[in-house]
């Protein structure tokens, strides 16, 4: 792996120092990254609330036909309505980082972490936030809730990432 990301609406950040996260308060303070894989989860509005999921090796062909089995998406990206106007109207930078300073935090997930102030290598727009998922090979669905989705797959075998869910609507 040679880059890593990092997405803001900020386009002016020059120096990423390590900080608590709020999901996550027994991991030390760290500056968080994604790999290029899974750096489409991050093309959406930073408090859009998501839910990400694809197949796994092991996932059971069940589960598979049932969340995935009419896509040919590597990836399926759900978002409740209400923010699909943010998701077209968000600018989005995109942070490019060395790898050198982080760590795997889940592989699976795609998660790296640095416990050092890092600076980003290069910056660059994301405009048009729906173009980026669809080139990615991603396939994004909208519902008016997102929680029937998350009640399923957490009994699913899929990999899946619920992103801001904190945000979402509880019905």
């Amino acid at each position: 792996m040679d880059k890593l990301f990092h997405y803001s609406e900020d386009p002016a950040i020059t120096i990423f120092q390590p900080r608590a996260h709020p999901s996550h308060p027994t991991l030390a303070p760290a500056v968080w990254a994604i790999d290029a894989e899974r750096a489409p989860m991050y093309y959406l509005p930073r408090d859009c609330p998501r839910i990400c999921f694809y197949k796994k090796a092991n996932s059971e062909p069940a589960d598979v036909e049932r969340f995935l089995g009419l896509t040919s998406a590597k990836m399926v990206i759900a978002i409740e309505s209400k923010w699909y106007p943010a998701l077209t109207q968000t600018t989005l930078y995109e942070y490019t980082f060395s790898p050198e300073s982080f760590y795997s935090w889940d592989e699976g997930a795609g998660y790296y972490l640095s416990e050092e102030t890092v600076s980003p290598l290069d910056v660059r727009p994301l405009d048009d936030l729906v173009h980026c998922l669809s080139r990615s090979d991603i396939e994004l669905r909208i519902t008016p809730s997102l929680m029937p989705l998350r009640d399923s797959l957490l009994q699913s075998s899929l990999h899946f990432s619920m992103i801001r869910m904190r945000n979402a609507s509880l019905t």
